[in-house]
């Protein structure tokens, strides 16, 4: 069974949503509740960090240059490089639910779904933020949003509601942003760990990273297991292909609710080559 190595000290307490930033070819990821983005690039010894505000939920590169980060309760821009940020207005007041992953489509529109700091049931939902600044409700009654990616030819959302410990996916019209059909294609045993972010290889597979399972899983889009990584820590939180050729899956992992005598490489990013190539990330139009 293929290991992931780990390549870089500690960096986060909770890191999640890594993406391959190809403009300036490092990855970017977030240590989510200490609101800070991360940058590396590899044969980097340094981490840059950027504090962004209470939260940074999810990041995705700008194709004007920048990032667009969900924050707690909405949308940010921030420069890496001087560190500026602008924070949109809020999409809600409540300050026990804040965002929690996110993605963008390839109209270069950007999703961000929330949750409960509690994990209350159906208190989440998902959201858009166009290019033009305008935001829109996409989903309502969700429990813990997570991985959000679209197919190659951008028909196809796959998305993850922690709690149903499935992968469902969506018909997605890339004229109106439109989600509909929803249907299952993979199911996870609880045993083998919560199912968090996601992303998609050039073949079509699909790779999940396991809460409390301590891998990364492939499955087709049949819902057939076909390959696993080991990662070591047990909170796998993420994962993104990058790399000049898209060949690295680069891991990210979490010391949340992980005693300080256990598990020293959790809060490490990861990297394992398993043979395929990934799709590049989309960047955010605005």
């Amino acid at each position: 069974m293929p290991r992931a190595d780990q390549v870089t000290d500690v960096c986060a307490q909770h890191g999640e949503g890594p993406v391959w930033d190809s403009g300036v070819a490092r990855l970017r990821w977030v240590d989510m509740l200490r609101g800070d983005v991360l940058g590396w690039a590899p044969g980097e010894a340094d981490i840059s960090r950027v504090h962004v505000s209470r939260v940074a939920a999810a990041v995705r590169p700008r194709s004007r240059g920048g990032l667009v980060v969900a924050v707690e309760r909405g949308f940010a821009l921030t420069d890496p490089d001087t560190g500026d940020v602008t924070t949109l207005s809020p999409l809600w007041s409540d300050e026990s639910v804040r965002m929690n992953d996110g993605g963008c489509d390839r109209q270069g529109r950007f999703y961000c779904g929330s949750m409960a700091y509690d994990e209350a049931p159906g208190r989440g939902g998902l959201y858009r933020l166009d290019p033009d600044g305008t935001t829109r409700t996409v989903l309502t009654g969700v429990t813990i949003s997570n991985g959000i990616v679209w197919s190659a030819e951008g028909d196809t959302v796959y998305y993850v509601d922690s709690p149903t410990q499935r992968i469902d996916a969506f018909d997605f019209d890339p004229d109106t942003a439109g989600f509909s059909e929803r249907r299952t294609v993979v199911e996870i045993p609880p045993e083998l760990g919560m199912p968090d972010g996601l992303a998609l290889d050039a073949d079509g597979g699909l790779w999940v990273a396991l809460w409390g399972g301590g891998a990364v899983h492939r499955y087709t889009t049949d819902g057939t297991l076909d390959e696993v990584i080991e990662v070591g820590p047990r909170q796998v939180t993420s994962c993104a292909f990058g790399g000049a050729d898209l060949t690295d899956l680069y891991i990210t992992t979490s010391r949340q609710g992980v005693p300080d005598d256990e598990q020293p490489d959790a809060g490490a990013l990861f990297r394992c080559r398993p043979g395929v190539r990934g799709l590049p990330a989309p960047t955010f139009a605005g």
